[in-house]
């Protein structure tokens, strides 16, 4: 009788011994899961294809911007998934109000901060990138306006990349309507997790933009 208490209590010693193994075994297998599986929300996205409605127009990709000339040769605007997923809210609220977004500026490759500095050496206005690069080198900025059913731009306090003080965010010299439609972008824009800054109306970052590092234009999809 003692052998066989003594022979149960060894195989429940032994199950317990063999639970907690196959216990530890799963959470390493789940922790290293959790750490070598790729985070999609870092992950490049055409905004096209990831936000219905919205509307492409990038300045820096053609020769319809302040320099008069081509800064970068993608022809597609890309962010960080989280920072899309934002912008889509955005969108999504904009819709039911009859109105939409246009993008003028998201991603920008390195490079071209370069060259936007050769040409602009403002920091008011361009990143210097012997200091550091702008946050659209790191897909998570957006330049963009505000446009109706139609697609028609809305009135602004002025166009993308005026340098003058009528970008900034003082607006005592616009009117009322530029004035409004400007603050209703922003209002929006930083309800669903963007900041702003103060020379530039149309341009906003993600509240979370510290978080990622500079994309190399070999990284974006694709490539």
């Amino acid at each position: 009788m003692d052998l066989i208490k003594r022979l149960k209590g060894r195989s429940i010693l032994y199950l317990t011994i063999v639970a907690l193994i196959a216990s530890i075994i799963v959470s390493l297998c789940s922790t290293d899961l959790m750490v070598n599986s790729p985070d999609l929300s870092t992950e490049m996205v055409d905004l096209e294809e990831y936000i219905p409605g919205i509307i492409v127009d990038l300045k820096y990709a053609t020769n319809d911007n302040v320099f008069g000339q081509p800064v970068y040769s993608i022809d597609k605007a890309y962010l960080r998934q989280e920072s899309a997923e934002k912008l889509k809210k955005v969108q999504e609220e904009l819709r039911v109000q009859g109105l939409g977004l246009k993008v003028w500026d998201a991603y920008r490759p390195p490079s071209a901060q370069f060259r936007l500095w050769e040409i602009m050496p403002d920091r008011r206005f361009v990143v210097n990138p012997y200091e550091g690069f702008s946050y659209h080198s790191r897909g998570v900025a957006v330049d963009l306006t505000l446009v109706d059913e139609k697609g028609q731009e809305l009135l602004m306090p002025s166009g993308f990349d005026d340098f003058s003080s009528r970008a900034d965010r003082d607006y005592s010299d616009v009117n009322k309507q530029q004035q409004a439609n400007a603050l209703l972008l922003e209002e929006i824009m930083l309800k669903h997790g963007f900041i702003s800054i103060y020379y530039e109306w149309w341009h906003f970052a993600d509240e979370k933009r510290d978080s990622f590092p500079v994309v190399e234009e070999e990284e974006l999809p694709g490539r």
